[in-house]
């Protein structure tokens, strides 16, 4: 994913798919070109890079 895409999904606060690893996530938060992320299937947060997540 390219860091302008998180950026729009995390401003819109809209329903979207984000996959980081083949787990469903949600984006918390934004730090250049890194995201922290929360796992939809348990209270996991993780940082990880942007490049890394997709839809």
């Amino acid at each position: 994913m390219k860091q302008k895409r998180a950026i729009e999904i995390l401003k819109n606060k809209e329903k979207v798919d984000i996959f980081y690893d083949d787990r469903p996530v949600w984006i918390q938060e934004l730090n250049h070109d890194v995201a922290t992320v929360g796992f939809v299937d348990n209270f996991e947060e993780k940082d990880v890079f942007i490049s890394d997540l997709y839809e």
